[in-house]
Order: structure tokens, then C-alpha cells, then sequence
């Protein structure tokens, strides 16, 4: 696993920024919280795909309990801005997952993440999902 420790006055390249974001996903389908606690700053917020917010405690306790369940998670290729101690990256994914109990089918979803550098560590700090509606 790559090392999201950084000092925010050194340039990061835009292929370790993929690499975090890879590793932070393989956790939230490993439901493996110690990767993915501290990849995801104290004031994360995720917009889900309909509409619904939850906080750092929110998400990663529903994945931890196993209210969310990711099954499968495949980001496609990931764009990256950066700009200083902060980054902002999108891609297309393909997702399954169960929620609630209720398993979703396979799907595409954007995923739009905005990253900062906090205390030499990169972390993301707001993520949003948008379903990606299948053409008539």
C-alpha cells in the first residue's frame, strides 16, 4: 500500500494521488478500517448518488457494519488537478453494492473527490457519486 504521508510544501505528482485513491478504495471494499480511517479527513463528507450526505462517522461506520457493502469497485481512468495541498481528481467507476441489505445491481457512477494534505497526510474531504442513467 502506498504511503499517503506527505509534506504539503513538497510537490506531489498526480499518479501518487491515483494510488491513495486506489488504496482507499480496495479499503471500503475490504471494509478494512484501519486503511481507510485515516484516509479520510475528520470533516469527510459524501453526497451519495441520491442526494443523501453522511459524515466520516456515517459512511465508514455503515461500511464497517456492513450496512454498506461494496462488492465491486472499478474506477476507470482517474483525471487529476492538482494545486498545492490540495487535489481534486474524477473518474467513472463501475460499483456494486449491497445497501441495507438490498443488493444493487451493477452499475456506473462519476465520482468527483476533493483530497488536501493535512499534517503530512493525504486524506480526502468530500466525495461525491453520481449515477450514470442508461440510455433509452
Amino acid at each position: 500500500m502506498i504511503s499517503s504521508i506527505a509534506d504539503p510544501r513538497d510537490p506531489i505528482d498526480a499518479e501518487s494521488i491515483r494510488d491513495i485513491e486506489r488504496a482507499r478504495l480496495r479499503a471500503l471494499v475490504d471494509a478494512d478500517m484501519i486503511a481507510a480511517e485515516p484516509l479520510h479527513a475528520p470533516d469527510f463528507q459524501l453526497i451519495t448518488p441520491i442526494g443523501a450526505t453522511l459524515s466520516k462517522a456515517e459512511y465508514l461506520g455503515a461500511v464497517a457494519g456492513g450496512q454498506i457493502k461494496y462488492l465491486l469497485w472499478e474506477p476507470g481512468d482517474i483525471a487529476v488537478r492538482l494545486y498545492g495541498a490540495s487535489t481534486l481528481i474524477r473518474y467513472r467507476a463501475r460499483l456494486e453494492v449491497v445497501f441495507g441489505g438490498h443488493k444493487v445491481p451493477p452499475a456506473d457512477y462519476w465520482h468527483t473527490d476533493a483530497y488536501e494534505c493535512r499534517n503530512q497526510q493525504w486524506m480526502v474531504v468530500w466525495s461525491q457519486a453520481t449515477a450514470i442513467s442508461a440510455r433509452p
